[in-house]
């Protein structure tokens, strides 16, 4: 088996208390050792870090659309993981809502297969909650636990009603698996498209308030009390749904949550000129105003908030360039995510270096039960080589991903990645820059 010595480095390990100038040693797909002054065994390769990039536990993104199988014009699995480890990120958790839905071993075994031959990424599948995510009946979810699925949920959808999340969360808590809920009252979002307000109504676009989120949010962290069974808020948008999370947590509920990037960087002024009715700025949820932003800043920066996952959500350019209304909800996130987190939170002061690899390793490998999140001896060698200094312009003609729906093109930012390993095995390094592992 090799042996890499990655020596010199800073390396920002949160879950075991690192933080500072250390060697670590690679031998073969797990980390041997870390310390400071490692001695250079023979036949060892000697990377030396340079000064400025940081080393860190593998990134992993817990809310991904990897498409395939069924909708390959958008993304496959091998392409979505060469955009995972483009951006940084060792690991994906791919949501079910593919055609046919992940909603039995058949799909799971298919996409760990595809994963497998890939050979970039490590990828965990999340099952549907529901038979065709149709919200009747649940799945099978032991057979969906025991084929390889780390999570359940009906992205896209919300669990239907309550009766049915009461019988999930008490199903999933057997094998504790959390859920991940889509948090939408259907029935007050309606046919909405954007964030009900002022930017909305001027442009003529039907509105979605926040409370559409709040509400069902709150239904299902009181669920999770009455069952203690394990809920995570996916992609949390609104001010009174972060309310929600932390009243929960205060009494005692399984209440985790994530936010986007995009959701604590824009708002929906976006939806303004210069990008007026441009459909890369329709996600759901929707962005919101300025004060539901600002909320998640600082949920960010209090530990409120648990973890930022992209929700990477891939479409053709073809079924994006159509009218607003008639356009599906979602942007690409995987390669953008980590320059935005630098550039709008560590160099913006909200938070920290290690706080950021909390939110973005730490919490997801915890919260998925996953192995990751840490640079302990007899680890995984799953580790993400950062440049929070580097100059990052986005340009959606570079990018690995095989759809290019974002919002962010042209940005220039501080703060980018330098390398990815994962299982000891370089799968990725920035060629724009002078280093070489």
């Amino acid at each position: 088996m090799s042996k890499t010595l990655l020596r010199g480095g800073r390396l920002v390990d949160p879950a075991n208390g690192r933080d500072g100038v250390f060697d670590l040693l690679i031998d073969g797909d797990r980390i041997a050792r870390v310390g400071r002054d490692l001695p250079i065994e023979a036949g060892v390769k000697v990377v030396d870090v340079p000064s400025g990039l940081v080393v860190v536990p593998g990134l992993i993104d817990m809310h991904v659309h990897l498409r395939e199988p069924g909708q390959e014009h958008k993304e496959t699995v091998a392409t979505g993981t060469a955009s995972a480890v483009a951006g940084g990120f060792t690991a994906v958790a791919c949501m079910p809502n593919t055609n046919p839905v992940n909603d039995n071993a058949g799909v799971t075994g298919y996409i760990l297969a595809k994963a497998a031959a890939a050979n970039l990424a490590r990828v965990y599948p999340i099952g549907a909650v529901s038979r065709g995510q149709k919200g009747e009946q649940l799945a099978d979810i032991a057979e969906l636990k025991k084929a390889g699925c780390v999570a359940l949920t009906d992205d896209g959808h919300p669990v239907s009603t309550a009766l049915l999340m009461r019988r999930a969360l008490e199903y999933a808590g057997m094998f504790d698996l959390p859920i991940i809920e889509h948090c939408e009252e259907q029935t007050l979002k309606s046919d909405g498209v954007a964030h009900e307000g002022f930017h909305a109504s001027a442009l003529g676009l039907r509105g979605i308030p926040g409370e559409c989120e709040s509400i069902m949010a709150s239904r299902d962290i009181a669920l999770a009390e009455l069952t203690r069974g394990i809920v995570h808020i996916a992609h949390m948008s609104a001010r009174q749904t972060l309310d929600a999370v932390r009243y929960g947590k205060l009494r005692g509920a399984k209440v985790t949550c994530e936010v986007t990037p995009h959701h604590f960087v824009l708002t929906d002024e976006m939806l303004g000129a210069p990008m007026a009715y441009d459909t890369n700025v329709k996600m759901n949820p929707p962005l919101r105003e300025d004060a539901d932003r600002d909320a998640m800043l600082a949920g960010l920066k209090d530990g409120s908030i648990d973890v930022i996952a992209t929700d990477h959500a891939p479409h053709h350019a073809d079924e994006k360039q159509v009218e607003f209304d008639r356009a599906p909800f979602g942007i690409t996130g995987l390669e953008t995510a980590v320059s935005l987190c630098f550039d709008r939170l560590v160099h913006a002061g909200v938070v920290s270096l290690p706080r950021l690899i909390e939110l973005l390793s730490v919490n997801p490998a915890r919260i998925l039960r996953v192995p990751g999140g840490s640079l302990a001896e007899g680890a995984p060698a799953d580790i993400t080589i950062l440049a929070p200094d580097m100059n990052v312009t986005i340009d959606v003609k570079t990018m690995k991903s095989r759809s290019k729906n974002t919002p962010f093109d042209g940005w220039t930012l501080r703060g980018g990645v330098a390398a990815t390993i994962v299982g000891g095995r370089v799968v990725y390094v920035n060629d724009s820059m002078d280093f070489r592992i």
